[in-house]
């Protein structure tokens, strides 16, 4: 009987102070529940992300039956996520689906601590001084005065592009009037006289509407008008006989029975 009696003394002693450790636990980590990660398939395990996302970096994996600390959820794109952290290392924390864990904690999710942290980051590089402007490369800019840097070899490039092109357009619209056009290139072979060898002839074309008129003009004075159409010879302003045979691209024409010239596509029709 003092047995009994000393045993339930004992009882009545002990039993407040489970009591009063509650508070001590609820202080600790308030709104923190106890989870088990349950649900998954066979040897599957739960990704534990850095961030409430599906693509979030995965920082841990848990297997059925881990026990997580569960600080709260929050829905991202209408799908529940719970903050957690595993019971027996510390070190891993991250987000689960909620789905995965029981029971769910009703607790609203607090925020991360790397918000606050990019933002007070944000706000001390905005507090920091500005590296002056870089002064321009010219001394005379800079000055506000002087002579003008010279022309770069870039800008020197690009204005004889732009002459070339202009020449080009002009030599083109020249080829296409009746203006004649006077070879550059020392003329075209030519003989006029029966065992003369052949020598050089000025010359000068004039085109249009894709026909062409060759006047070439003698050393010893004279001319001879050859004209071109349909991309041949097609006669003189002799009324001798006309007559040519081609070779590649070159046009080798007899008039009467001592005229003779060699005159190319290139020249006459400018291709």
């Amino acid at each position: 009987m003092r047995r009994e009696v000393a045993l339930l003394s004992t009882l009545l002693i002990a039993a407040p102070l489970p009591l009063a450790a509650l508070p001590a636990l609820a202080e600790e980590a308030p709104g923190m529940i106890i989870s088990i990660v349950g649900g998954l398939a066979p040897e599957d395990l739960l990704n534990i992300r850095a961030t409430a996302s599906p693509g979030g970096k995965i920082e841990a994996r848990l297997p059925n039956g881990a026990a997580v600390k569960n600080y709260g959820c929050k829905a991202v794109n209408n799908y529940p996520w719970c903050k957690v952290e595993d019971t027996q290392d510390a070190h891993i924390t991250g987000w689960a689906p909620a789905r995965y864990l029981s029971p769910n904690n009703p607790a609203p999710a607090p925020e991360d601590d790397a918000a606050p942290a990019a933002e007070a980051s944000s706000s001390q590089e905005a507090d920091l001084p500005q590296p002056p402007e870089a002064p321009p490369p010219d001394i005379g800019a800079r000055l506000g005065g002087g002579e003008p840097a010279p022309p770069s070899a870039a800008d020197i490039g690009r204005t004889a592009m732009q002459d070339a092109y202009a020449l080009a357009f002009a030599a083109s619209t020249a080829a296409q009037s009746d203006t004649p056009a006077p070879d550059t290139v020392g003329g075209i072979p030519c003989a006029r006289r029966i065992g003369q060898p052949m020598t050089r002839c000025e010359v000068s074309v004039a085109r249009k509407d894709g026909d062409s008129t060759v006047t070439v003009t003698w050393p010893d004075g004279g001319a001879r008008v050859i004209t071109f159409h349909g991309g041949q010879p097609a006669g003189s302003d002799s009324p001798d006989q006309f007559r040519f045979t081609r070779e590649g691209t070159l046009n080798m024409i007899r008039v009467g029975v001592s005229e003779r010239f060699e005159i190319t596509d290139a020249l006459a029709l400018g291709e």
